[in-house]
């Protein structure tokens, strides 16, 4: 059987009910879904706001793209998908007439569908080739890194986007084991650091957890564009406007709190005090009950923020 992105693949939105709070006092003409995936958090918006006039959802893999159109048929109407990265959100706004949005939401990292299919290469847990691109017309690939890549400049990549405590470990293992030939899979590149590291290990992350994560997220660019995306999504809210925000890790966590934080501080200038551009919504991040993180395991180290435009 093709091995495609198919609904029916196990993908649940996170935090879908703590989402919908915090835009239920809002009315919502334009909605932006940075991140639509299979349209999960998008549908639930139209389903709670039946006053949208548009929402624009954006995502750099079109064959979520596909899968959302599907999902959201109800509404198409008001939907307009845009295939691009959310870095582009200036373009994609100008190019649908939008200057001001009155809610957004990102949904950061990698989805179900997208681990649960093995021929994108995001899974160690499955056989597939070394790529991890969410926009498959892009030239950088995960193989390319591996094979290419100096042994300090892994080592680096390991340390700053995967904080991974073994990075000159992992590192020197995969220099040592292309120069016997080219890795290729995703099951080689994770049995190669299984057995290279496992004695330098505790507790049960796999020890290809964390390279596997710096890799995703080099190559997609991820950390390099949130900020970018965060700011003109800020600048584009409409009075009152709300922006949310869930991510998985440290790292992306780590961009959002500073952004909202540096928006919603107060400035003085000439001795008066200027209005903030933000409210914070959330002084401390929402993680996901236990109860869901029991039914899906994937929810267990989102973190949600949210912001208001003043």
């Amino acid at each position: 059987m093709e091995d495609k992105l198919q609904p029916s693949l196990p993908h649940i939105s996170v935090m879908e009910e703590e989402m919908t709070q915090f835009f239920s006092t809002k009315p919502i003409s334009v909605f932006v879904d940075a991140t639509l995936g299979a349209g999960g958090h998008a549908k639930r918006i139209l389903e709670t706001h039946p006053e949208i006039t548009k929402l624009i959802g954006v995502d750099q893999d079109p064959e979520a793209l596909a899968l959302a159109a599907k999902v959201l048929e109800p509404w198409k109407e008001k939907v307009c998908l845009v295939h691009a990265n959310f870095v582009e959100l200036d373009r994609v706004l100008q190019q649908e007439g939008v200057t001001q949005v009155d809610g957004c939401f990102f949904d950061l990292g990698v989805s179900s569908m997208q681990l649960d299919t093995a021929r994108r290469g995001f899974s160690f847990l499955q056989e597939g080739p070394l790529d991890m691109r969410m926009n498959p017309l892009q030239e950088l690939d995960a193989k390319e890194v591996v094979n290419t890549w100096s042994e300090r400049e892994l080592g680096e990549l390991f340390r700053d986007y995967g904080e991974d405590p073994r990075w000159k470990a992992a590192a020197k293992i995969i220099v040592q084991e292309r120069r016997k030939g080219v890795i290729t899979t995703t099951k080689q590149l994770a049995d190669l650091l299984a057995t290279g590291l496992r004695t330098k290990i505790r507790g049960k992350l796999h020890p290809a957890t964390l390279v596997f994560q710096a890799l995703r997220l080099f190559v997609n660019k991820e950390l390099s564009v949130l900020e970018s995306a965060l700011k003109k999504m800020i600048a584009h809210l409409a009075p009152q406007g709300i922006v949310g925000v869930i991510s998985f890790h440290s790292l992306e966590d780590r961009i959002v709190k500073h952004i909202f934080r540096e928006a919603s501080a107060k400035v003085k200038e000439r001795g008066h005090t200027i209005l903030p551009i933000l409210q914070l919504l959330t002084k401390k991040p929402v993680v996901p009950s236990w109860k869901e993180v029991r039914s899906n395991p994937r929810a267990r180290s989102a973190k949600l923020r949210f912001a208001q435009r003043n």
